[in-house]
Protein backbone atom coordinates (compact mmCIF):
# COMPACT_ATOMS: atom_id res chain seq x y z
CA UNK A 1 0.00 0.00 0.00
CA UNK A 2 1.44 3.35 -1.02
CA UNK A 3 1.66 6.08 1.56
CA UNK A 4 1.52 9.82 1.11
CA UNK A 5 4.20 11.82 2.90
CA UNK A 6 2.63 14.37 5.13
CA UNK A 7 3.54 17.20 7.46
CA UNK A 8 1.99 18.75 10.48
CA UNK A 9 2.72 22.37 11.26
CA UNK A 10 2.70 24.36 14.50
CA UNK A 11 3.19 28.08 15.08
CA UNK A 12 4.78 29.48 18.24
CA UNK A 13 5.40 32.92 19.69
CA UNK A 14 8.25 32.46 22.14
CA UNK A 15 8.92 34.37 25.35
CA UNK A 16 12.15 36.31 24.89
CA UNK A 17 13.77 34.81 28.00
CA UNK A 18 13.25 31.28 26.58
CA UNK A 19 14.37 31.97 23.02
CA UNK A 20 17.62 29.98 23.07
CA UNK A 21 16.14 27.09 25.04
CA UNK A 22 13.20 26.95 22.63
CA UNK A 23 15.53 26.78 19.62
CA UNK A 24 17.57 24.03 21.30
CA UNK A 25 14.57 21.88 22.19
CA UNK A 26 12.69 22.37 18.90
CA UNK A 27 15.70 22.42 16.56
CA UNK A 28 17.12 19.66 14.36
CA UNK A 29 18.97 17.92 17.22
CA UNK A 30 16.61 18.87 20.04
CA UNK A 31 14.42 16.87 22.38
CA UNK A 32 11.50 16.63 19.97
CA UNK A 33 13.59 15.30 17.10
CA UNK A 34 15.32 12.82 19.39
CA UNK A 35 11.92 11.47 20.41
CA UNK A 36 10.52 11.45 16.86
CA UNK A 37 13.56 9.49 15.64
CA UNK A 38 12.48 6.55 17.82
CA UNK A 39 9.37 6.11 15.68
CA UNK A 40 8.86 4.34 12.37
CA UNK A 41 7.98 6.69 9.55
CA UNK A 42 9.56 9.88 10.88
CA UNK A 43 11.49 11.81 8.21
CA UNK A 44 12.63 15.16 9.59
CA UNK A 45 11.69 18.36 11.39
CA UNK A 46 12.26 21.89 10.14
CA UNK A 47 12.27 24.86 12.50
CA UNK A 48 11.66 28.21 10.78
CA UNK A 49 12.12 31.60 12.46
CA UNK A 50 10.06 34.53 11.18
CA UNK A 51 12.30 37.03 9.35
CA UNK A 52 10.40 40.04 10.71
CA UNK A 53 9.57 38.75 14.20
CA UNK A 54 12.44 36.74 15.77
CA UNK A 55 10.14 35.43 18.51
CA UNK A 56 7.77 33.74 16.02
CA UNK A 57 8.48 30.24 14.69
CA UNK A 58 6.86 27.40 12.80
CA UNK A 59 7.79 23.76 13.02
CA UNK A 60 7.19 21.42 10.10
CA UNK A 61 7.35 17.73 11.00
CA UNK A 62 7.62 15.33 8.05
CA UNK A 63 6.32 11.77 8.28
CA UNK A 64 5.90 8.96 5.74
CA UNK A 65 2.18 8.93 6.51
CA UNK A 66 -0.38 10.32 8.89
CA UNK A 67 -0.80 6.82 10.36
CA UNK A 68 2.93 6.75 11.20
CA UNK A 69 2.52 10.01 13.12
CA UNK A 70 -0.59 8.74 14.86
CA UNK A 71 1.12 5.45 15.79
CA UNK A 72 4.02 7.46 17.22
CA UNK A 73 1.65 9.57 19.32
CA UNK A 74 0.08 6.40 20.75
CA UNK A 75 3.33 4.51 21.30
CA UNK A 76 5.24 7.42 22.86
CA UNK A 77 2.38 9.28 24.59
CA UNK A 78 4.12 9.37 27.97
CA UNK A 79 7.39 10.74 26.58
CA UNK A 80 5.52 13.22 24.36
CA UNK A 81 3.57 14.57 27.32
CA UNK A 82 6.74 14.94 29.40
CA UNK A 83 8.52 17.05 26.74
CA UNK A 84 5.37 19.07 26.07
CA UNK A 85 5.02 19.84 29.79
CA UNK A 86 8.70 20.87 29.98
CA UNK A 87 8.15 23.29 27.07
CA UNK A 88 4.82 24.83 28.11
CA UNK A 89 6.42 27.92 29.67
CA UNK A 90 8.53 28.72 26.60
CA UNK A 91 5.73 30.35 24.62
CA UNK A 92 3.24 33.20 24.71
CA UNK A 93 1.17 31.50 22.00
CA UNK A 94 1.05 28.05 20.44
CA UNK A 95 -1.24 27.20 17.55
CA UNK A 96 -1.74 24.05 15.52
CA UNK A 97 -1.86 25.12 11.88
CA UNK A 98 -2.77 21.73 10.46
CA UNK A 99 -1.98 18.43 8.78
CA UNK A 100 -0.94 18.65 5.12
CA UNK A 101 -0.21 16.08 2.44
CA UNK A 102 3.14 16.68 0.76
CA UNK A 103 3.13 17.37 -2.93
CA UNK A 104 6.73 16.31 -3.31
CA UNK A 105 8.94 13.49 -4.44
CA UNK A 106 11.93 14.63 -2.42
CA UNK A 107 11.66 11.75 0.05
CA UNK A 108 12.65 8.16 -0.59
CA UNK A 109 10.18 5.76 0.97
Amino acid sequence: MATTPFVYIWEYVVKKEYLEEFKNVYGSTGDWVQLFQKADGYILTELHQDASNPLRFVTVDFWNSISDRDNFRNQFAKEFTAIDKHCENFTEEERFIGDFNCDTNRFVM
